[in-house]
C-alpha cells in the first residue's frame, strides 16, 4: 500500500492534505523519514509514524450503541438523524453501517461496522442468528401467546414466523416480556403481537448473537467492541 493511501485511510485527512504532512517531514517508516508519496508500505509490518506517534492500521471497525428513539437505522437521510450523526469524526471516517435495523421508536443494541463480511453473516437467514428483546405490552400476556410464538405466527401479510421464545417477566394491564427470534422481518416484534391482539408500546433490542448491550452505555452512547466480544461474536454468529 502506497503511504498516501495507509495515512489517508487512517484518518490524516485527503491525499493532497497527506503531500503536505509528508513534505513537513513529520511521517517516518522504520526510523526513515519518508517524502515520497509514492513510497510502498507494509501496513502490518512497518512501524510508520507521525510526529513520533506510532499509527497502527485498522482496515475494520466494531462499534456498539445504545441506539435512542427517534432516530432511525441508516448511514443518510434527509430529514432524520441517523445513528451515523452520532458518531465522532474518527468513527465516521471509516464508513460504517448499521448491521440490521431498529425500527425509529426502538431501543437497544445496534452493532456499526464497515465489515461487510460480517454484516452478511449476522444477517443471512440461514444463520438464525438469535436476537432478545425487551418489552411492554398494552394486556395481558399469557402462556398461550408463548406457546403460539414458539409455534409459528401468521402475520398480517400472511408470513407465518420461525420458532419464538417468549418469557413473561411480569403481567398486568401493562406486561413485561423478553422475546427471542431468530430472523428479522420488517416490524417482527410488534406484529407477532399484533397478531394475538396485543400492542408493544416499548421495545428495546437486548442481544444479537452472543453481543450483550453494555448496561453501562447510555441512549446515544457506543463503544469499540472488546477483543473477546468480536472474536465470540464471529465464533457463534
Amino acid at each position: 500500500m502506497r503511504i498516501d493511501k495507509f495515512l489517508s485511510n487512517m484518518g490524516f485527512g485527503s491525499r493532497k492534505d497527506v503531500k503536505v504532512l509528508l513534505k513537513s517531514k513529520a511521517v517516518e517508516v522504520n526510523g526513515e523519514i519518508v517524502r515520497d508519496a509514492k513510497r510502498h508500505v507494509d501496513e502490518n509490518g512497518d512501524v510508520i509514524t507521525v510526529d513520533g506517534e506510532a499509527v497502527e492500521y485498522v482496515e475494520f471497525i466494531y462499534l456498539m450503541m445504545n441506539k435512542p428513539p427517534g432516530v432511525i437505522s441508516a448511514t443518510e437521510d434527509k430529514y432524520d438523524e441517523t445513528v451515523i450523526d452520532l458518531l465522532g469524526d474518527e468513527e465516521r471516517h471509516f464508513e460504517p453501517f448499521p448491521v440490521g435495523r431498529l425500527d425509529k421508536d426502538t431501543e437497544g443494541l445496534l452493532l456499526l461496522t464497515n465489515d461487510g463480511k460480517l454484516a452478511h453473516e449476522l444477517l443471512s437467514p440461514k444463520k438464525h442468528v438469535a436476537k432478545t428483546y425487551y418489552a411492554r405490552i398494552d394486556g395481558r400476556v399469557t402462556e398461550e401467546d408463548g406457546v403460539a410464538f414458539r409455534k409459528g405466527v401468521i402475520l398480517d401479510d400472511g408470513y407465518q414466523t420461525k420458532e419464538a421464545f417468549l418469557e413473561i417477566l411480569r403481567n398486568g394491564e401493562e406486561s413485561e416480556i423478553e422475546l427471542t427470534i431468530t430472523e428479522g422481518k420488517f416490524h417482527q416484534v410488534k406484529r407477532m403481537f399484533e397478531s394475538v391482539g396485543k400492542t408493544v408500546v416499548y421495545l428495546k433490542r437486548l442481544s444479537m448473537g452472543s453481543l450483550q448491550l453494555d448496561p453501562e452505555l447510555e441512549l446515544g452512547e457506543y463503544r469499540y467492541l472488546t477483543d473477546e466480544e468480536l472474536n465470540n461474536l464471529k465464533e457463534k454468529k
